[in-house]
């Protein structure tokens, strides 16, 4: 089965062509990064907009690249995301099913991205743990098989990518900010600030980063200025931060006695978190490609095959879900 998938819940527009049989065989992204920039954050309007400029000429671009004609089926984000930019994927994706006469599904975003890992070839066998980490995400879950999705712990504020966006925010760094503040924190001694580690000093698997977030806010605004400044604050952060994501995940193990971790979302790509989650001993870990961990056609093309291939799809009725806890998924898409 050949399968398209749209990707517009944010701020990229991601397309992509993923063959049951053969893998991915190609995808298109663009970032709308420099659009946003000048405001700091995402504009939801103007995502939108873009969205409606870019995704049929990327569609074109990628069939031409590819030799296809029409796809099997097609598979677009429905949710979680931002409503105005989901309508334009949703409502693009219908359009060309309905033209092709093919099946169309509604795919989670977050299903997208946990699923992402499994494309490789040495992908992770059901059960496992998942570590979700984005902007938006910051979740700790048991994977038993496709759809079936066990809440363990998630972030009772910020998550931790919207952490790390808000100290780049605070320390004027560039947009977007959590790769900027894992840039700077090369640069920086973690020593030199002692930030707290919210919530490892309760039982159980939440998370929380506002009180961090705090913490860096107050350093910034008490502490003379010096010139690694920025850099030592950024690698103190950075160090609390991925400190306690690898402690529940550790937590985790434990408690469940899974030993395959499945981290995916955009965060996954940062570095310092990858080095500390491979010192976990006895337990294997799995990634997306780097170019995968943020948000992509291709993870959407994939999750939505896997479920056309069990006979889903949705009906005409158009629906859109901007909030859309994944474990409301449950065997179904919806």
């Amino acid at each position: 089965m050949l399968v398209l998938g749209i990707e517009t819940s944010c701020d990229e527009t991601g397309v992509a062509l993923y063959d049951s049989e053969h893998g991915l065989l190609g995808q298109e992204l663009y970032s709308q990064i420099a659009l946003h920039a000048d405001y700091g954050g995402v504009v939801p309007e103007l995502a939108s907009r873009d969205h409606v400029r870019k995704l049929v000429p990327l569609v074109r671009q990628l069939m031409h690249a590819c030799s296809v004609d029409k796809a099997d089926a097609v598979a677009y984000t429905c949710g979680p995301g931002l409503a105005g930019a989901l309508m334009v994927g949703a409502m693009t994706g219908r359009a060309l099913a309905m033209a092709w006469g093919v099946p169309a599904l509604g795919v989670h975003h977050m299903e997208g991205h946990l699923l992402a890992p499994l494309m490789s070839a040495q992908a992770p066998q059901f059960p496992f743990l998942a570590l979700l980490v984005s902007g938006g995400h910051t979740q700790l879950l048991r994977v038993d098989a496709l759809g079936q999705y066990t809440l363990l712990g998630e972030s009772v504020d910020d998550a931790v990518g919207e952490a790390f966006d808000k100290v780049a925010k605070m320390l004027g760094l560039d947009y977007p900010g959590g790769p900027a503040v894992a840039r700077c924190a090369l640069q920086g001694n973690p020593e030199r600030f002692d930030f707290p580690q919210p919530m490892l000093d309760r039982p159980g698997l939440d998370f929380s980063f506002s009180g961090l977030k705090t913490a860096v806010r107050i350093a910034i605004t008490q502490t003379q200025d010096y010139p690694d400044k920025a850099a030592d604050i950024c690698a103190a952060f950075e160090r609390a931060a991925v400190d306690v994501l690898v402690a529940k995940c550790g937590r985790a193990v434990l408690m469940t006695g899974l030993r395959r971790l499945v981290v995916a979302g955009g965060v996954s790509a940062n570095l310092k978190l990858r080095a500390s989650l491979g010192e976990m001993a006895g337990t294997e870990v799995w990634y997306a490609p780097v170019e995968l961990c943020t948000d992509n056609g291709a993870m959407i093309a994939y999750a939505g095959c896997q479920r056309l291939l069990r006979g889903e799809h949705h009906g005409l009725a158009l629906e859109l879900f901007p909030r859309w806890p994944l474990t409301a998924l449950r065997g179904g898409v919806v």
